[in-house]
């Protein structure tokens, strides 16, 4: 799933649109990871079960796309790029953070 694709009429519920955004494979990992440290390509490569390296360059791409989080290049040697949470990713910690919390209800 691409942001262009999420730019569907047939959207009723506000909320959908960042629960579809959420969805898949990788999404919900790279959010949950991105809340406790800045992110590195190679360490999500390893930390993510099942990841490869084009779904999840797709993945940060579209978080950044979303504006959820922000690609930085550190300039130090070694030259890195890290990715942590925007302002708006940042207002988002609550609500994922709920919804944890909901799934992690043994009643749900």
């Amino acid at each position: 799933m691409t942001t262009n694709n999420m730019n569907d009429d047939s959207i009723i519920c506000p909320v959908q649109k960042l629960l579809k955004f959420l969805s898949g494979k990788l999404k919900p990992e790279i959010f949950r990871l991105s809340i406790k440290s800045p992110l590195r390509f190679n360490h999500l490569l390893r930390q993510i079960e099942g990841s490869n390296k084009q779904s999840l360059a797709i993945a940060l791409k579209e978080f950044e796309e979303m504006n959820i989080l922000e690609k930085i290049v550190i300039k130090r040697k070694p030259l890195h790029i890290e990715y942590h949470l925007t302002e708006k990713g940042k207002s988002l910690v609550p609500v994922f953070e709920q919804l944890e919390g909901v799934m992690m209800n043994k009643n749900f």
